[in-house]
C-alpha cells in the first residue's frame, strides 16, 4: 500500500501565465463518463445474478476493469502534462523576447498583505492533492520517496508553472499531474489591494508499504 503525506510551505513572487486546466479537465471528464457506464453495466449484471460465487467473480472483474481504467487515464494525463508544459514554455519564451527590462514581471515580493488561499484552506488543498495523486504510477526502489513541488498562483487564481524537483522522475510527474488537476481556483494574493502572482512550495513524501 502506498500512502501520501505532505507539508505545505509558501512564499510570494510574480511569475507568468495561467494554468491550462482545460487539458486535464477534458481527460478527467472523458474517463469519469466511462467509469460511470462501466459501473452501471456491472451493477446490472451483479444485481441480476443469484449465485454468490458468481457475484464475487463479477465484483472482482469490476475492480480489475476499474484499475485498468485508472492506468489508461494516467497515460492520457501524462500526455496532457507534456502538452501544457510545452505550451507554457513557449509562452514564457515569447514573453521574455518582448519583456521590457525596466518592468521585470518576474519580481519576487518580500511580503503580501494577503496570501493566496485554496477554497476550504490548506487542509482542503492537502486532501484534494492526496485524492488526485495516482500512487500506482510511482516506481521506486527506495522508501520513502520525496519531492518538492513549486507552483504559481496567478492573479486570476489559476495555477501555472508546476515543477517538481525530487530525485524520482515518476513521483515528480504524478505530483505535477495532481497539482494541475486541482478542481478549484485559489483566491489570489494581494498587495495594497491589488492581486499579485504568488508561489507555493509543496513538499511531498510517499511511503510505500
Amino acid at each position: 500500500m502506498k500512502s501520501l503525506f505532505f507539508i505545505l510551505f509558501f512564499f510570494s513572487c510574480t511569475v507568468c501565465f495561467s494554468q491550462q486546466t482545460e487539458e486535464f479537465r477534458q481527460v478527467k471528464n472523458y474517463y469519469n463518463q466511462h467509469r460511470s457506464m462501466l459501473n452501471n453495466e456491472f451493477k446490472k449484471k451483479f444485481d441480476a445474478e443469484t449465485n454468490n460465487v458468481i457475484k464475487t467473480s463479477i465484483k472482482q472483474d469490476f475492480l480489475f476493469f476499474m484499475k485498468k481504467m485508472d492506468s489508461i487515464e494516467n497515460t492520457a494525463l501524462v500526455g496532457a502534462l507534456l502538452k501544457v508544459r510545452n505550451t507554457e514554455d513557449l509562452s514564457n519564451l515569447e514573453v521574455n523576447k518582448k519583456l521590457n527590462p525596466s518592468k521585470d514581471q518576474n519580481e519576487i515580493f518580500p511580503y503580501t498583505d494577503k496570501t493566496a488561499d485554496y477554497p476550504g484552506g490548506i487542509n482542503a488543498l492537502r486532501q484534494e492533492v492526496a485524492r488526485l495523486f495516482y500512487s500506482d504510477g510511482v516506481y521506486s526502489e527506495t522508501n520513502p520517496v520525496k519531492t518538492n513541488v513549486a507552483f504559481v498562483v496567478e492573479k486570476n487564481g489559476k495555477i501555472s508553472n508546476v515543477k517538481a524537483d525530487g530525485d524520482n522522475f515518476t513521483f515528480n510527474r504524478q505530483a505535477e499531474i495532481a497539482l494541475y488537476s486541482l478542481s478549484e481556483k485559489f483566491s489570489p494574493a494581494v498587495i495594497n489591494g491589488d492581486p499579485v502572482r504568488y508561489r507555493f512550495r509543496l513538499p511531498l513524501t510517499l511511503n510505500i508499504e
